[in-house]
């Protein structure tokens, strides 16, 4: 079975994909704002560093391959995300990832998949690194063989479909409550908002905590956190 990883503090994959009511408050609107490029981008220099490559190393988006049914039932923005992650770790840009950048390109969009999990991906939807789409070759070992960006958005965009819209919302919820307190308090978000840039003043930031600390102990539960995303 897959886990969901937890992205890295500050980082989560956008949380309310799989929700029919996404947070409209100003508190939701600092979560929704975390992007998922920003920690695919974390997780390819880290790849990088293991592979010694360059830090610099360009990736530019590329438009994607049409997409396959797990891709045609999902949002836009998800449907980018699965692009986005796959280009990022293409480093080649052969359209090609091979079992590492497959394997961290997942993580990025939160999903730790054990090796004999990746393994037996690579062998259904995998081809040999000198093969044309398509073609299969059952000598090769499952480790060495590649996947073409149509396969990567069909597996990714099954793995996306069937998540928890719940487990979703307790990830984003551990990526504020870093030192597992079970609350988002004033310094959590304080962090948040200002790894991500947002502009708040400290008294919007304190109105966002009153709001929804509904038994006033000074930040917002986990079970406050999952009623204000799921409306």
């Amino acid at each position: 079975m897959a886990s969901t990883s937890q992205p890295h503090s500050g980082f989560p994959a956008r949380p309310y994909n799989n929700l029919r009511n996404p947070p409209s408050t100003t508190f939701g609107s600092v979560v929704g704002s975390q992007s998922q490029p920003a920690l695919a981008l974390r997780q390819k220099s880290q790849l990088d560093r293991d592979r010694g490559l360059p830090k610099d190393s360009q990736v530019q988006a590329q438009p994607g391959a049409p997409g396959t049914a797990p891709m045609n039932i999902l949002s836009d923005e998800q449907r980018e995300e699965i692009n986005e992650a796959f280009v990022l770790f293409d480093n080649d840009k052969d359209q090609r990832i091979d079992y590492h950048e497959f394997k961290v390109a997942l993580k990025a969009l939160g999903f730790d998949l054990p090796k004999p999990e990746i393994l037996s991906l690579l062998t259904t939807h995998g081809i040999p690194p000198d093969a044309r789409p398509g073609a299969r070759d059952h000598n090769i070992s499952p480790g060495r063989l590649l996947l073409t960006l149509p396969s990567f958005q069909s597996i990714a965009g099954n793995l996306i479909a069937q998540r928890d819209p719940r487990d979703e919302i307790l990830r984003a919820f551990a990526l504020f409550d870093t030192d597992d307190k079970g609350m988002i308090s004033l310094e959590d978000l304080r962090r948040v908002a200002h790894e991500l840039g947002e502009g708040l003043e400290e008294d919007e930031l304190r109105a966002m905590i009153e709001e929804f600390d509904l038994e006033g102990k000074g930040g917002v539960g986990r079970e406050e956190f999952i009623q204000i995303c799921m409306g």
